[in-house]
């Protein structure tokens, strides 16, 4: 079985905005294969392996918010994995599941239907909609290992922004560059390609987070170190958190031999205990909505709510 041995990198920090920096770098994703993914995955029974372990690690980091969310919006619920999570964290907060396909969707209403020979049963599964559905106002959006997958992050950020309350904030993960850097360097050697998509760096996603409107967003990372004891384990685990969707990956399919020659060339990069391992790099990042600020002499218009929060603002 793969086992995580984690390792901190030691890089948390405030990300800021330097107005003279090249504009912030996005993903390199084939989304037509991105969206084939996520219907796949609809099909198995349990979200990815890795979606649960990092939404726990994600979990410990809500211990420094003071703030205890009313109402939730988890960003692709399902493949989030973090339902216990967020119900531990705060069990009287409403979730919104909010889901990037019909299938996935589908999936999340199933869960609440209630069985027919248990009409008293509460609904257990959370309130489910589409992305362009859900409305806010939250005080957290929650998105685990979704910012990689997505082609236009800065427009999702901005778009979790609008969703927030005043004072609300928005916290995530995704992976970074640094994952499954040695199954890359195998792949250049071989000619073969591709094999992952193009992560997006942390210090980019903090800048992102500033553009939308973000303050002071906060952003750390880890390394995760998975060990198997053979390489066909580790193929199949790696099918299990989805399938290649870099543009540039090979466009035709493969064959037996070729995956032997993979499974081959794993086992040759066996380290001293024996095992097979390879990295993920996990970006963490949370950021607040602050009360909108008034430009003296030009005409403005906010919304009530906002409005009021800037009343109590004041006032404290």
């Amino acid at each position: 079985m793969a086992e995580p041995d984690a390792g901190r990198a030691g890089e948390r920090g405030l990300a800021s905005a330097d107005p003279g920096a090249a504009p912030a770098r996005r993903a390199r994703i084939d989304a037509r294969a991105v969206e084939a993914q996520r219907r796949r995955l609809a099909r198995v029974e349990s979200p990815p392996w890795l979606q649960s372990e990092v939404a726990r690690r994600m979990g410990e980091r809500l211990q420094v918010i003071r703030l205890k969310p009313q109402r939730i919006v988890d960003w692709w619920g399902g493949l989030g994995a973090s339902a216990e999570v967020l119900a531990s964290a705060y069990p009287d907060a409403q979730r919104v599941a909010v889901e990037p396909t019909p299938e996935w969707l589908a999936r999340a209403r199933r869960a609440q239907v209630r069985p027919w020979w248990k009409p008293n049963l509460r609904r257990s599964g959370p309130q489910a909609c589409a992305e362009n559905e859900v409305a806010g106002p939250a005080q957290l959006v929650w998105a685990n290992l979704v910012l990689h997958a997505v082609e236009d992050p800065p427009a999702l950020f901005a778009r979790w922004h609008a969703l927030l309350a005043v004072d609300g904030f928005a916290m995530f993960s995704c992976l970074g560059p640094a994952t499954l850097q040695t199954l890359r360097e195998l792949y250049a050697e071989l000619g073969w390609g591709a094999p992952t998509l193009g992560f997006i760096d942390m210090h980019d996603l903090g800048d992102m987070m500033v553009e939308a409107g973000f303050a002071d967003p906060v952003l750390d990372q880890e390394t995760l170190t998975i060990r198997w004891a053979s390489s066909e384990r580790l193929l199949s685990d790696l099918r299990a958190l989805g399938g290649n969707v870099a543009p540039d990956r090979f466009a035709g399919l493969r064959t037996p031999r070729w995956r032997a020659r993979l499974a081959d060339a794993l086992e040759q990069r066996r380290d001293g205990d024996g095992a097979i391992t390879l990295a993920f790099e996990v970006a963490y990042g949370h950021g607040f909505k602050g009360a909108p600020r008034l430009a003296a002499g030009a005409p403005t218009t906010v919304s009530l709510d906002d409005m009021r929060a800037m009343v109590r603002a004041g006032r404290r």
